[in-house]
């Protein structure tokens, strides 16, 4: 008879496997080798690019890509266009998530000679053709369509923006896409240039598919703390980074992200994440500006 004080040989299999475990087993990785806490934030994290280097793109590690509306979605151009483009889409093995540069500079949002009417119509293809792929957001930034002209009332700029929204979101909403308005620092556009004022007119619109953007390299720019985001949580659903001085990929000034990404992870932000740079060599600092965002979130 095994005495009592001992253990059964199944609570001894179980306890010295859980020691031996303890012991021996190595730290968890990450994505790209990184080590992770087991409560580390991460979020799917894209880059703005061209499908055509989607592969590369998908080698370095990134989850998904945006593209430009005019090139991928191409909606002055015939269903026949697109459709090339779709079947490339379908191949490729990271797929786009969302899409920038939503209006043409020519397509007059605000000002005495408004386009409305054009940009609905385009509105309506390219949201149309970005359900077709998948994809859930275009982003609204456009700064040259909705900059207001020198001398031009900015109140009556914010009213007919505003009355623009209201008439794109039912759109929106028709075809499953969000409109995501994104605010531009003041160098790029003298209208919408933080998240406060983004936030005003996505409440005046008043539409569950035309909601904000928070983009961390124009906060930056513009000196918005990571408050900000906690403060518009419930509107924010895409975001985008870059760093602040030259607008180039993290990692390459050492910029930290992780008071941005600490706000981001307080509010429970599960949506994309995608790097918007200017490039002097993509292929390597592309991966290392995926590298570096999973490495500064794993070290919250």
């Amino acid at each position: 008879m095994i005495p009592s004080e001992f253990l059964s040989r199944r609570k001894f299999i179980m306890s010295g496997l859980g020691v031996a475990g303890a012991l021996v087993l190595p730290a968890q990785k990450g994505l790209a080798g990184i080590s992770s806490k087991q409560n580390a934030y991460s979020i799917p994290v894209g880059i703005c690019g061209s499908y055509e280097n989607a592969e590369m793109f998908a080698k370095a590690g990134y989850d998904f890509f945006e593209d430009n509306v005019g090139r991928f979605l191409v909606p002055d151009k015939p269903d026949s266009v697109f459709n090339e483009i779709l079947e490339i889409h379908k191949t490729l093995p990271i797929k786009a998530r969302s899409f920038v540069s939503f209006i043409p500079g020519n397509m007059k949002s605000v000002g005495p000679d408004v386009h409305h009417d054009a940009i609905l119509k385009w509105a309506d293809t390219a949201l149309s053709r970005a359900k077709i792929c998948g994809a859930k957001n275009i982003v609204f930034g456009s700064g040259g369509s909705r900059r207001i002209p020198d001398g031009f009332d900015a109140e009556l700029a914010k009213r007919q923006f505003i009355d623009l929204g209201i008439k794109m979101a039912p759109i929106a909403g028709k075809h499953g896409i969000t409109i995501s308005l994104e605010p531009l620092n003041r160098r790029e556009t003298n209208f919408i240039n933080n998240l406060a004022e983004g936030a005003e007119i996505v409440q005046a619109v008043k539409h569950p598919w035309f909601r904000l953007l928070a983009d961390v390299y124009h906060m930056m720019v513009e000196g918005e703390p990571p408050s900000e985001i906690v403060k518009y949580r419930k509107l924010i659903v895409h975001t985008h980074i870059a760093e602040k001085d030259k607008r180039t990929a993290p990692g390459i000034a050492g910029d930290d992200f992780r008071p941005y990404f600490r706000a981001l992870q307080k509010i429970k932000f599960k949506e994309g994440i995608a790097l918007e740079c200017n490039w002097s060599d993509l292929e390597k600092e592309a991966a290392l500006g995926v590298e570096t965002l999973r490495r500064q979130m794993a070290d919250l």
